[in-house]
Formats: C-alpha cells, sequence, structure tokens
C-alpha cells in the first residue's frame, strides 16, 4: 500500500471541495494532526476511517485506491467519472476530445 499516494488523492479531493485538514478532521471525527499524517503518509488508517473519509468527499473506495488496487477497465472508468463529475459539459466534452486526440496520436504510431 503506497500511503503517500493514498494521502495526496486524499488532499486533492479535500481542496476541490474546498475544505481545511480541519474541516475534514473534523467531519470525519478524527484529529488534526492525524488528518495531516495522513495526507502525507506518514500514518496508515482504519477501514472506518477510510470509509468515514470517502463518504465525506464524495468519492469511492477504489478511487483513492486506485494506485494501489490492480486496474481494471471498470476501475478506470470509475477513475474518469470521478475526475469529469463536477465539470460542466463543455468541459466534459474538451476532455472526450483531447482523449480523442491522444488515441488517434497513439494508432498513428502504431501503423
Amino acid at each position: 500500500m503506497d500511503y503517500k499516494k493514498l494521502g495526496k488523492r486524499i488532499r486533492e479531493e479535500r481542496l476541490r471541495l474546498n475544505l481545511t485538514q480541519s474541516q475534514l478532521a473534523e467531519d470525519v471525527d478524527i484529529s488534526d494532526t492525524y488528518m495531516g499524517a495522513i495526507e502525507r503518509g506518514e500514518r496508515s488508517l482504519t477501514l472506518d476511517t477510510l470509509v468515514r473519509i470517502v463518504n465525506r468527499l464524495g468519492v469511492t473506495v477504489d478511487y483513492l485506491l486506485s494506485d494501489s488496487v490492480c486496474g481494471s477497465d471498470l476501475g478506470i472508468m470509475e477513475q474518469f467519472r470521478q475526475i469529469t463529475d463536477r465539470q460542466p459539459l463543455e468541459r466534459k466534452q474538451l476532455a472526450i476530445n483531447v482523449l480523442r486526440t491522444i488515441f488517434s496520436y497513439f494508432e498513428a504510431g502504431n501503423k
């Protein structure tokens, strides 16, 4: 388990919601110090704490653990959904266009 990557992803999601460490810690009933250590990857966390964090952040456990769990198409699509979920339609369309361009580039390189 890569606790640094888990902590980084928790921090990214917290910031996306404009929450401070203190606010998130209070919402999930842990100390500010412990929350900081989790985000820095210095401390592990219990399943119970992880569930409270994902519920508060509005993400899934597999999204937060995606660096530690073997990928699958379903997991990749869930990550994409998590990233695009709160974006406006025009940004989602832009992301699709960027992906199409990237995949076209890969396909052109394999010919």
